[in-house]
């Protein structure tokens, strides 16, 4: 390793380390800000809370397990949408790829079926599955679906032209050309697309649980709302963005490790 090669990765690594101080003093800054603010009444703690509050909230609920109840349920819903999102989106943009005139009839109701806002279907689900976690799940993976199918369909039919035209001219398939071209070129957008939908599936599963749920997060928020305890609603809200930030976590170590072998 030449020794511009080292000066340039330690300076990598100052500008990371800057960057990690700096949002962890913009954090404090924050919380500091927050808590004084509630002390000295400049804000009302009731409706705003303080983070003493939350910290004393989370400890009380963590005592009892109630809240690592509610956290498991919006875990485990979240992690089933997610799969099931995933699976149904290669399966599904894969059979659209391979069929043009399955697609020029679809597409089109997958782009009307995107822009429905998914809260409005959850009603319904609760009509048609009843309520419980297999309701919630679906609420998850509707809100995900339609539009991960329109991106990675779109993805597929963004492959190399070129090196499609020489396996077709080899001898080769269209199945060929999805396992040897397609899906290796899609590997990006593929994590890309999982990286958004385990945010989304949060998000359906949260909508699910205010409708449909006597567990969970959403429900300790819509709970938390009726009997004006505020503490318990910013509580749950703040271990959905430790939740959300953690499953992205994951996602971005999984996309490291997938470029480190390709």
């Amino acid at each position: 390793m030449s020794e511009q090669h080292k000066q340039y990765l330690l300076s990598l690594e100052r500008y990371h380390r800057k960057i990690k101080f700096f949002r962890a003093l913009v954090f404090i800054l924050f919380i500091a800000l927050w808590e004084t603010a509630a002390n000295l009444n400049w804000i009302d703690s009731f409706f705003f809370s303080s983070p003493s509050r939350i910290i004393k909230c989370i400890f009380s609920m963590g005592k009892t397990g109630e809240l690592f109840t509610h956290i498991g349920y919006t875990l485990a819903e979240t992690v089933l949408s997610f799969i099931f999102v995933m699976l149904l989106t290669v399966i599904l943009a894969s059979l659209l790829w391979f069929s043009k005139s399955m697609a020029a009839v679809f597409e089109p109701t997958l782009v009307i079926l995107n822009s429905l806002p998914k809260s409005a279907l959850a009603p319904l689900f609760i009509v048609w599955l009843g309520t419980g976690m297999k309701t919630i799940i679906v609420a998850g993976i509707s809100v995900a679906i339609f539009g991960s199918i329109i991106s990675i369909y779109t993805q597929f039919h963004q492959t190399n032209p070129e090196m499609e035209k020489l396996i077709l001219t080899l001898g080769g398939n269209k199945w060929n050309v999805y396992t040897r071209i397609v899906i290796p070129y899609s590997v990006p957008t593929l994590i890309n697309s999982m990286k958004v939908n385990i945010g989304l599936s949060l998000v359906g599963v949260v909508i699910g649980e205010f409708l449909a749920a006597r567990r969970g997060l959403g429900y300790l928020i819509i709970y938390g709302t009726q009997v004006f305890k505020l503490d318990m609603v910013i509580s749950s809200i703040i271990i959905l963005c430790i939740i959300a930030y953690g499953l992205y976590f994951v996602i971005q170590k999984l996309e490291k490790s997938v470029n480190m072998n390709i």
